[in-house]
C-alpha cells in the first residue's frame, strides 16, 4: 500500500513537471498553436460534459430549480453552453486587453506571449465558475451565440476568400505552363465535383411525387450563382480566375447541402430521415473539423499582411516565417531590436476563438432548436438551416465583391 502510495505521488510529480516544462516551453511563435490547443481542449471537454454531466447537472439546486426537472437533453445543452460561455469570456477578456498593441514593446505582448501556467489556471476557473451562474445568463447567451455563430461563419468566407486567391496568385506568379495546367485542371475538377454534387442534391432533397419548392429553388439559385461566378470571373475588365470561382462554386454547393441536411427528420422533402443518427454525428463531425481548422489557419495566416488579421504596420516579410521556428539565435536577435511591430492584430485573433466558442456550442447543442425533440440529434432544425442558406449567400456577395471592387475604386487596395 506504501509502495503504490509513493508511486502514485511520483508518477502525479513527475506529470506536474512534464506540464510545467511543456508550458514553459512555448514560445513566442508557437503561443499561436498554444492557443489553438486551449480551444481543442475546450471541444473536448464540452463534448465529454454533454454525455456524462447530466446527472450530476440535475442535482445541482441551483441550476435544477424547476417544479417539473427537464428532459437529460436539456442538462446536457446546459452543460455545453456553460463550457462555451467560459472559454468565451476568457478569449474575450483577452481580447479586449490586447486592444491597441502596435509594437512588441508594449508589456501586454508579454501577456499574450508568455504566462501559460497562469492562463491555463484562469481558463480552468473561468470554466468552474460557469456551472455557478444563473440560467438566465446561460439563456442569454444561447440565444447571443446563434448572432455570434454567423458571425464566426462569414470569418470562414473570409478566411476562405483569403486562401483561394493566395493559392491562385502563388501558382500564377511561377509564370510556367505546368502551373497553368494545374489552375486548369483542378479547376475542372471543381467544376465537375459541383454539377455532379447538385445532381445529388436534386436526387435526395427534392424526390418525386412530393411538393419540394423551396428545395429546389435552393439547389437552383446555387446552380445560378456557380454561372454567375464564372462569368464575373472571365469577364476582360475583371482579370480574374476560374480557380477562385471554381472553389467557392463548390463551397458554396456544400453549404446548400449541409443546410438541406439539417431539415427537421419529419420532413418529407430530407431523404435523409431514415439515416438521422448517422447524418447528425457526420454533419456534427464535419462542422467541428472544419471549425478547428478556420481557428487554426487563422492561427497560422495572422503573421501575413495580406490578411485583415494584420495591422497596417505589421511588416509584409513576416508572412514568409515559418510558425514554429527552431533558431534560437533569430529569436535573440529579434529580442535586441529597440522596436518591432507585431505582425498580427492580437485582439483580432482572439476574438475570432470568441466567436468559434459560439459556433462550437451551436454545433454541440443543435442550435438549441432540436434538444428534447430529436433526442441525441446535433445540427438539426430551421435555424441551422438558414445559417447555412445565408451563409451561402454572403459567400457569394463577398466573392463577387472581391472580383469587382478593384474596379469600382481603383484607388483604394484590397
Amino acid at each position: 500500500m506504501w509502495a503504490a502510495s509513493c508511486l502514485a505521488s511520483c508518477c502525479a510529480a513527475c506529470a506536474c513537471e512534464a506540464c510545467r516544462s511543456a508550458v514553459g516551453s512555448i514560445g513566442r511563435r508557437s503561443a499561436r498553436i498554444a492557443y489553438c490547443g486551449l480551444f481543442g481542449l475546450s471541444l473536448i471537454v464540452s463534448w465529454i460534459l454533454r454525455e456524462i454531466a447530466a446527472p450530476l447537472l440535475e442535482s445541482l439546486p441551483w441550476i435544477n430549480h424547476f417544479h417539473k426537472t427537464p428532459d437529460r437533453e436539456w442538462f446536457e445543452t446546459d452543460a455545453v453552453l456553460r463550457v462555451s460561455l467560459g472559454n468565451f469570456l476568457f478569449f474575450t477578456i483577452l481580447a479586449v486587453l490586447m486592444m491597441g498593441i502596435k509594437n512588441q514593446k508594449d508589456p501586454r505582448d508579454r501577456l499574450h506571449h508568455g504566462g501559460w501556467m497562469a492562463k491555463i489556471f484562469c481558463w480552468c476557473v473561468i470554466v468552474f465558475l460557469m456551472f455557478f451562474v444563473p440560467n438566465g445568463v446561460v439563456s442569454f447567451y444561447e440565444s447571443i451565440s446563434k448572432f455570434g455563430s454567423g458571425f464566426f461563419l462569414l470569418v470562414q468566407v473570409v478566411l476562405l476568400l483569403d486562401f483561394v486567391h493566395g493559392w491562385n496568385d502563388s501558382w500564377v506568379s511561377k509564370d510556367e505552363q505546368f502551373w497553368y495546367m494545374a489552375l486548369l485542371v483542378v479547376s475542372l475538377v471543381c467544376y465537375v465535383a459541383t454539377f455532379t454534387f447538385s445532381g445529388f442534391l436534386f436526387h435526395w432533397f427534392s424526390p418525386s411525387g412530393h411538393d419540394c419548392g423551396l428545395n429546389s429553388f435552393l439547389i437552383v439559385f446555387t446552380l445560378v450563382l456557380v454561372f454567375v461566378f464564372a462569368v464575373v470571373a472571365l469577364h476582360p475588365k475583371v482579370n480574374g480566375s476560374l480557380l477562385p470561382a471554381s472553389v467557392i462554386s463548390l463551397y458554396c454547393t456544400y453549404l446548400c447541402y449541409s443546410g438541406l441536411v439539417s431539415e427537421p427528420r419529419d420532413y418529407e422533402c430530407n431523404s435523409f430521415h431514415k439515416h438521422s443518427k448517422a447524418v447528425s454525428t457526420g454533419s456534427l463531425t464535419i462542422g467541428l473539423l472544419t471549425t478547428v481548422l478556420s481557428v487554426v489557419y487563422s492561427a497560422v495566416r495572422a503573421g501575413s499582411s495580406t490578411t485583415l488579421l494584420s495591422p497596417p504596420s505589421s511588416p509584409r516579410a513576416s508572412s514568409e516565417k515559418p510558425l514554429l521556428p527552431f533558431d534560437k539565435v533569430e529569436e535573440q536577435d529579434m529580442k535586441k531590436e529597440e522596436s518591432v511591430p507585431v505582425s498580427y492584430s492580437y485582439s483580432f485573433f482572439h476574438l475570432i476563438f470568441s466567436l468559434a466558442s459560439m459556433y462550437s456550442a451551436m454545433l454541440l447543442t443543435g442550435w438549441s432548436s432540436s434538444v428534447g425533440e430529436s433526442g441525441k440529434l446535433v445540427d438539426v432544425g430551421w435555424p441551422s438551416v438558414w445559417v447555412r442558406i445565408v451563409t451561402g449567400w454572403a459567400t457569394a456577395a463577398l466573392f463577387i465583391w472581391s472580383l469587382v471592387a478593384p474596379i469600382l475604386f481603383p484607388d483604394r487596395e484590397f
